[in-house]
């Protein structure tokens, strides 16, 4: 009997012997142990689902895609913001705007607004003279810079630039300013596992009947190990570029151990953290108003713990006479309702924006982040679309989801998931060693592109 390394295993409607449908019920745990006994008591010839079904993966299926690539780093390009702004500026009692970087480019002529630190004031003016290229000398349009001084204080003042203004016949002062962008990467990491059973214990034959995750009915021969290892390696592809952190500070992973910058990294590091969200509808204002001051993508994904989803469901039942759809469109789901429906998705408006919430099983089952105690990630809102970057490798602006994987491969080896055996069992023959092994094996990485528009809930 043969066993096919990489297809999986599939139920059989009778109870016929296939490489498809080889299980095993051996372990080293003490209660499974029992099924490799000689004589097995009566026995439920159907597998209770304890657990319902007990993956967690399917996030990133929903949200990104999966692109190959033949390096060791990916490397992109972001923009930076348009206009010129600055903040953590200092103003005196004589109108000298201090604290500005080294690279300032604002030049005389320039007309600015003058923002309190905490924005309930501002006040217009211009731009006079400049010092050493880091103090400006203002004077305001209404007001003295002495009013202005007191209307918006000395300390974390803020600027903007919405314009200029010359006198007849004069030259321009203006400052070049040469577009910028930001530059990020990321790594793939290699992940493996592996699953092995006996010579003996393969050559035994029995039969259970089971429902798996993926829907399949009908009967597997014991072996049973080798499809659940599968299951729980294709979580592991997930969780690993998830909850992935690079080497960085104190960290003392062995040498050659870097890590990777996992989803919660990246966006804990360049995104958005919300802790207040607790079901408040002006909790919920706020995210919005972080939004607006970043890319204001429209439509939007919410993945959320148990207490958060109902935190939403109790906000939206107030509003519409708890009509929630109401007014909300389903583009991302090509606009039809039912769709969304299917894939587990509510969808609501609030301002201008379009959100879709579902339950992430990830966040509430209990062998992962559902633990009562770990409160420390309640959901992400994940912007849905593309976004326009400059690929490195390529040398030219691309469209990609702002959350994809990146794979390694190349004409020989493709690592995107891969599967061998080895041993001399179950038609291997590759070694003397008395058992058959499955291996698994993948090398990926998570690119978060556009971090600023996600929302981590903590």
């Amino acid at each position: 009997m043969a066993l096919t390394g990489g297809s999986g295993l599939t139920p059989f409607a009778k109870k016929s012997v296939l490489s498809t449908n080889y299980i095993d019920f051996t372990s080293a745990d003490a209660n499974s142990a029992n099924w490799a006994q000689q004589y097995i008591p009566e026995v439920y010839e159907a597998e209770v689902e304890r657990y319902g079904n007990r993956t967690i993966g399917g996030f990133l299926k929903m949200v990104g895609a999966e692109i190959p690539m033949t390096s060791d780093q990916v490397v992109w390009s972001e923009q930076n913001r348009l206009h010129v702004s600055y903040e953590a500026l200092t103003l005196t009692a004589a109108g000298a705007l201090a604290a500005l970087p080294t690279t300032n480019v604002l030049a005389v002529g320039q007309t600015i607004l003058v923002i309190k630190a905490d924005g309930s004031a501002s006040a217009k003016a211009y731009v006079s003279a400049i010092t050493n290229g880091t103090t400006v000398a203002i004077k305001g349009y209404s007001k003295s810079v002495s009013e202005i001084h007191a209307l918006v204080g000395a300390t974390g003042v803020k600027v903007f630039v919405y314009g200029s203004e010359y006198k007849k016949g004069t030259d321009t002062t203006a400052v070049s300013v040469e577009p910028s962008f930001t530059q990020f990467s990321n790594k793939p990491i290699i992940i493996k596992d592996k699953y092995e059973v006996s010579g003996s214990d393969a050559s035994q034959i029995g039969w259970v009947e089971v429902t798996t995750e993926g829907g399949d009915s009908g009967y597997l021969w014991y072996l049973k190990g080798e499809g659940e290892t599968r299951l729980r390696f294709e979580d592991y592809l997930e969780m690993a570029v998830i909850e992935g952190e690079k080497k960085s500070g104190n960290g003392d992973v062995p040498t050659g151990i870097e890590g990777t910058e996992g989803l919660f990294s990246a966006v804990s590091g360049r995104g958005q953290v919300d802790n207040a969200y607790a079901g408040a509808l002006s909790e919920f204002d706020d995210i919005l108003k972080g939004l607006d001051k970043e890319g204001a993508i429209e439509e939007n994904m919410l993945f959320l713990n148990r207490v958060t989803a109902l935190a939403f469901d109790d906000m939206l039942a107030g509003l519409d006479g708890g009509n929630t759809g109401a007014g909300s469109a389903y583009g991302v789901f090509n606009n039809d309702q039912q769709m969304a429906l299917n894939l587990g998705f509510s969808g609501f408006r609030r301002g201008s924006y379009d959100f879709y919430k579902t339950d992430w099983k990830y966040l509430n089952d209990a062998s992962t982040r559902g633990i009562a105690a770990d409160a420390s990630v309640n959901g992400i809102l994940v912007p849905a679309g593309t976004s326009t970057v400059y690929d490195q490798s390529l040398g030219q602006n691309i469209r990609r989801p702002f959350l994809h994987v990146r794979y390694r491969a190349s004409e020989a080896d493709d690592r995107r998931m891969k599967s061998w055996l080895t041993g001399s069992v179950g038609g291997a023959a590759t070694s003397s060693l008395d058992a058959m092994e499955v291996h698994f094996l993948s090398e990926r990485c998570l690119c978060v592109q556009g971090a600023n528009n996600f929302v981590l809930f903590t």
